[in-house]
């Protein structure tokens, strides 16, 4: 099989285990709990949204690498590293090469998010929010084929990032619907004590 046709399955791969991490970790920010709840099963949800998010890394890695091998395509390490004078498309290849390195660092900050401490470890993972648009861009406007060909957004492929896509969509709108329902956080005051002048 050809390197390039096994580079746009990792994508598709990638996308599609980013996609299942957003929506896991959309509902861990919840509280979900899956034994009250649908499916009523034990289900540690938190390695799951880790498994899913490594996984991912790794064919978001494995994607450009597998340009490297010969093909009709002459790719070098400096055109994955920095694709901003990649031999084909350049711009869309340079987001995706943003998104890869987002992922790495929220990826390597959790793995240290003790070290780092909560509230910074939290500020650096809301950059997930950045990582999946500019991987989506990548998905929609690449040509698999590095072939030139204007994008057809019914072929199969194209449709799966599109499916993905509308689901992060709505599973973000149902999060922020669900937080507009939830009581307003109780405001801790310190209490008052006044003392009688003496």
């Amino acid at each position: 099989m050809d390197p390039i046709e096994l580079s746009s399955y990792a994508g598709l791969g990638a996308i599609g285990l980013l996609t299942l991490n957003i929506l896991i970790g959309l509902l861990l920010s919840t509280k979900y709990n899956p034994v009250r709840r649908w499916p009523h099963h034990r289900i540690d949800t938190v390695s799951l949204h880790n498994y899913t998010g490594w996984t991912a890394l790794a064919l978001v890695l494995v994607h450009p690498a597998l340009l490297l091998l010969p093909s009709r395509v002459d790719f070098r390490l400096i055109d994955v590293l920095y694709p901003t004078h990649a031999p084909k498309q350049p711009l869309v290849n340079t987001l995706g090469a943003a998104a890869a390195y987002l992922l790495v660092v929220v990826l390597v900050t959790s793995y240290f998010r003790f070290e780092i401490g909560r509230r910074w470890w939290k500020r650096i993972h809301f950059t997930t929010y950045a990582v999946f648009p500019l991987f989506a861009l990548h998905s929609m406007f690449t040509d698999s084929t590095l072939g030139d060909h204007a994008i057809d957004y019914l072929d199969g492929e194209k449709v799966f990032v599109e499916l993905c896509i509308a689901l992060v969509i709505v599973a973000i709108a149902l999060r922020v619907r669900w937080q507009k329902a939830q009581p307003p956080a109780r405001v801790h005051r310190k209490r008052v004590t006044h003392h009688p002048q003496q």
